[in-house]
C-alpha cells in the first residue's frame, strides 16, 4: 500500500486505528513501527490472514491516532527520522537512507549517464 490520498481506518485487535500500510513484510512493519513510535505514535501491528499455508506471513500496521494520514505527514514533512531530519517519500518507502530533505537532485549529473 504505497502512499495514497485516502484516510483508511479500521480495527486491529479490537482497537480502532488509522491504517498506515497493509500487507507488509515483518521487516517493513518493524521499520514503520520504529519510525512512527520515534514520532510519538502508538503503533499496533496485526497479522494478516494467509490465503494458503505456503504464503508468506504479512502484516497490517496502524496507529491509534485517528486523524493521522501518512501521506499528509510525509509530504508536509512532519515526520522526523532518527537523525532528526525530515522524512521524505523515498525514505518512507525505504528506497534510500539519504537524510537530505530534497525531492530533487541539483548535484552533478549521474556518472552512469556520462559517456
Amino acid at each position: 500500500m504505497p502512499l495514497g490520498g485516502k484516510h483508511l481506518f479500521g480495527s486491529i485487535e479490537e482497537t480502532r486505528v488509522t491504517f498506515v500500510q497493509k500487507g507488509v513484510t515483518k521487516d517493513r512493519s518493524a521499520f514503520l513501527k520504529k519510525l512512527l513510535e520515534h514520532n510519538g505514535f502508538e503503533v499496533l501491528i496485526g497479522e494478516d490472514k494467509k490465503k494458503a499455508e505456503e504464503d508468506p506471513q504479512l502484516y497490517t500496521v496502524g496507529v491509534t491516532d485517528m486523524v493521522f494520514n501518512p501521506t499528509v505527514w510525509v509530504f508536509q514533512r512532519r515526520l522526523k527520522n532518527f537523525d532528526g531530519h525530515k522524512v521524505t517519500q523515498d525514505y518512507w518507502n525505504q528506497q534510500t537512507e539519504d537524510t537530505k530533505p530534497q525531492y530533487w537532485n541539483n548535484g552533478t549529473p549521474d556518472e552512469s549517464s556520462e559517456s
